[in-house]
């Protein structure tokens, strides 16, 4: 029995058709009135099926002419997700366990071709240069690790990261910016900042599997809002939260790359989604960790640049653009400003000031953009390389996301399969990949997994997708 409510049975059937070429890009789709006729609908049923086919960028309406297909922002062969199954509320219990459980499996396994990872390879970064500025600074400052750092961190670096959030007109003070241990403290911090154990905290689903580790650390509860490409979160889904009865104290979005998505949130739902969180008196914390990724040379805006109130927190990191092993973030925290600055002191006191200075000597430069450009173009390469070969090898239909951006894909199989199942027989023969299981705490994403696009392709990686395939083949 279908349990998805009529309208968005109704959305899928058409998102089916577009997908197959049925419905192709500009023809008309059937009017409000015929569509009531032939499905047998109210009028508000069809204009929500209209609604939700705009909200995944298939439908443009055009004033006194009707609704027509359009190209959706993820054009080709590898097109976007299905859409998102019924709200689901609940205590994340256990998720813990599960990605521990998968943690540790992959530790202990001998990995040779490593798709769980969300980083580049190491050749892409620019190792040589941050440790040239490493060796100036201790030569004109020998003394740089016998002091103790500032808990806000270094003012070279907090001046750089404010100055470049201006090209995505986004206003900070430096002096109103915290340096963290990467993006997974500053969460952690604006989490303790605003909530208390037991209160509700929204987050996308899917999410990346280590913020529903922090979550169930902090004992708080959590409701999932569906989230799909190409626009991210689900508005009219989380509408329906934030009207409940329940009190939602914060949501955690990643608007630009969601990781595992790839989605990019448009403008209008960014400025929307912002004005409904503070409507509601629901904190917004912001996770830009992926942001500098994207295919674009002009940023793309922040929840932040929308906000009127000081009620969003924005956090970022440098650890997938720059190198893992620096492990800076950020966090810009708004009205909680003082509150975080006081925990940050209070867990784990100041980030060390040598890879800062490191940093920041480069961000100041042309250079560090034109390492961003070259950096994107060959992400870019490397992910249709491998989404074609993901569309080539496995089960007839499979499906890809096609991100602007990052070094992820979402891959969806046909529901027969199980990546779970696929992760310990392809860790078996030395393969690693992030079963889908892990990006929830239901059973919503079992024939879902991501595939990481860090590394360059190669024979190699090519042998080990038909590895996959051939394994997947031994499910069916």
């Amino acid at each position: 029995m279908n349990t998805l409510p009529l309208y968005r049975q109704l959305a899928n059937h058409y998102l089916d058709a577009i997908r197959s070429g049925t419905l192709k890009t500009g023809e008309r789709l059937p009017s409000i009135r015929l569509m009531m006729e032939k499905h047998a609908v109210s009028l508000s049923t069809a204009v929500q099926v209209c609604r939700e086919l705009e909200d995944y960028g298939v439908l443009e309406a055009r004033p006194r002419s009707g609704n027509y297909i359009r190209q959706p922002d993820t054009p080709g062969k590898a097109v976007a997700i299905s859409l998102p199954p019924p709200l689901d509320t609940g205590v994340y219990v256990g998720i813990h366990e599960q990605v521990s459980a998968v943690l540790k499996a992959s530790q202990r396994a001998t990995v040779k071709v490593n798709f769980a990872s969300a980083y580049c390879a190491p050749p892409l970064y620019p190792l040589k240069v941050l440790q040239d500025n490493m060796i100036k600074a201790l030569r004109q400052d020998p003394h740089l690790l016998d002091t103790s750092s500032s808990t806000s961190g270094h003012s070279d670096l907090r001046n750089v990261l404010a100055r470049r959030m201006l090209t995505a007109k986004t206003h900070l003070s430096a002096e109103r910016i915290v340096i963290t241990h990467g993006a997974t403290e500053a969460i952690n911090l604006a989490l303790r900042a605003v909530t208390r154990p037991g209160d509700t905290v929204a987050v996308e689903s899917p999410t990346f599997y280590g913020l529903l580790q922090i979550l169930e650390s902090l004992n708080l509860r959590v409701l999932e809002v569906p989230a799909s490409t190409p626009a991210g979160i689900h508005l009219p889904a989380l509408e329906q939260l934030l009207q409940g009865p329940e009190p939602i104290k914060a949501l955690i979005v990643m608007p630009n790359l969601h990781n595992p998505l790839g989605s990019i949130m448009p403008d209008a739902h960014k400025a929307r989604l912002v004005k409904l969180c503070a409507e509601h008196d629901t904190v917004l914390i912001e996770d830009d960790t992926y942001g500098d990724l994207v295919d674009t040379e002009q940023p793309l805006s922040t929840l932040k640049h929308w906000d009127r109130t000081d009620s969003v927190i924005y956090c970022a990191s440098l650890n997938k653009t720059l190198a893992p092993g620096l492990r800076l973030g950020w966090i810009s925290a708004g009205k909680w400003h003082d509150r975080v600055e006081m925990l940050k002191h209070t867990q784990t006191r100041g980030c060390e000031k040598l890879s800062q200075l490191a940093v920041s000597a480069f961000m100041a430069t042309p250079s560090y953009e034109r390492y961003l450009r070259r950096l994107r173009k060959t992400l870019t390469q490397q992910r249709q390389q491998m989404s074609a070969a993901i569309l080539r090898y496995f089960p007839e239909g499979t499906r890809v996301t096609n991100p602007r951006g990052g070094t992820l894909l979402w891959v969806e199989l046909p529901a027969q399969y199980s990546s779970m199942m696929l992760f310990h027989d392809a860790l078996n023969v030395g393969i690693q990949i992030s079963p889908g299981d892990i990006f929830s705490n239901t059973r919503r994403f079992h024939h879902f997994m991501r595939i990481g696009c860090g590394a360059p392709y190669s024979p190699r990686i090519d042998e080990a997708l038909q590895t996959l395939a051939r394994l997947l083949k031994n499910q069916a």
